[in-house]
């Protein structure tokens, strides 16, 4: 197949990557040149504009895109709409809303070209191991683009499929998220209660590697983590402060709105908002409290 792959980032420049590799034909646009250049080292061709890269596709024409959720992807959507005509395929492949992918699925429908959501797993791994993709769409769209799921994914039957019609992909992408959330919350929270217990003096590292085989806890994530351990045991370095990508807080806000309980995804998030605190006021707050109702002790500043 031939595809053009709009967003030549970490994502975009390593899915065009395995792509060549697989024998398709990739057209990447990306408004950096030196993105373009990368790309093109890795034997796929590049355009300097949406037009052009349009324009460098035959009919019926597969247009991916790997560009951040909101606005950019809005903007993509919006320029790319008057250059396709029906029977062309848009695939979203980046961490959008997917209400928001509802909306602009409508705004291609009137168009007649087909809209698909691939909710997308594996970072910087992918080009190696291959992406988790969870696909939404029409079946007979999802179909023609077969191939080039079956390439990106760690088998061509293994790791991807379609999981129901437009909005799905992202909305599975989401919950998918959100479980991320937890587990990372609770190997973290484990490995610093044995860090905390000094007198045993424990090899977080080892533990680690002990729980990578056999052990019920074992995952690939504590692959990651016990590689992290090995590399910098006490995480010399790194401040305590975690970013979150919002796809926590879509699906703790989709459990409020479906009435679902959540509470150990809810307070993995809450856990990453807390890290940024670094002016707590809430916990000034509470010592203070003590001090008044019994006369604890005020750790000052």
């Amino acid at each position: 197949m031939e595809l053009g792959m709009i967003g030549l980032g970490r994502m975009g420049a390593n899915m065009t990557e395995r792509l060549v590799k697989g024998g398709h034909r990739v057209v990447g646009f990306d408004p950096k040149p030196e993105a373009r250049a990368r790309v093109e080292g890795k034997g796929a061709e590049s355009a300097a504009s949406l037009d052009m890269l349009v324009a460098s596709l035959k009919a019926p024409r597969t247009l991916w895109m790997m560009v951040p959720a909101g606005s950019i992807t809005d903007d993509t959507v919006t320029a790319l709409l008057p250059l396709l005509a029906a029977g062309d395929a848009l695939v979203d492949g980046g961490n959008s809303n997917y209400r928001d992918t509802l909306r602009r699925s409508s705004a291609a429908a009137e168009k007649k070209i087909g809209y698909v959501d691939c909710g997308t797993s594996g970072g910087v791994w992918g080009l190696a191991e291959g992406y988790s993709m969870m696909v939404g769409g029409d079946e007979v769209v999802v179909e023609r683009l077969r191939a080039v799921f079956e390439t990106l994914a760690p088998a061509s039957n293994q790791g991807w499929g379609r999981v129901g019609p437009v909005g799905s992909g992202h909305f599975a992408k989401m919950i998918h998220n959100g479980i991320e959330y937890a587990l990372m919350q609770a190997y973290a929270e484990g490995f610093s209660i044995l860090q905390h217990k000094r007198e045993f003096s424990l090899d977080l590292h080892q533990i680690a590697e002990i729980w990578r085989y056999g052990s019920v806890v074992r995952s690939w994530l504590l692959d990651l983590t016990a590689d992290a351990l090995g590399k910098n045991p006490t995480m010399d370095g790194i401040a305590p402060y975690v970013a979150d990508s919002g796809e926590g807080r879509w699906t703790v806000d989709e459990a409020i709105d479906l009435d679902v309980p959540a509470p150990v995804i809810t307070l993995s998030l809450l856990e990453r908002l807390r890290s940024r605190d670094t002016e707590s006021f809430s916990d000034k707050l509470l010592s203070a409290m003590r001090n008044q109702f019994g006369g604890h002790e005020i750790k000052k500043e």
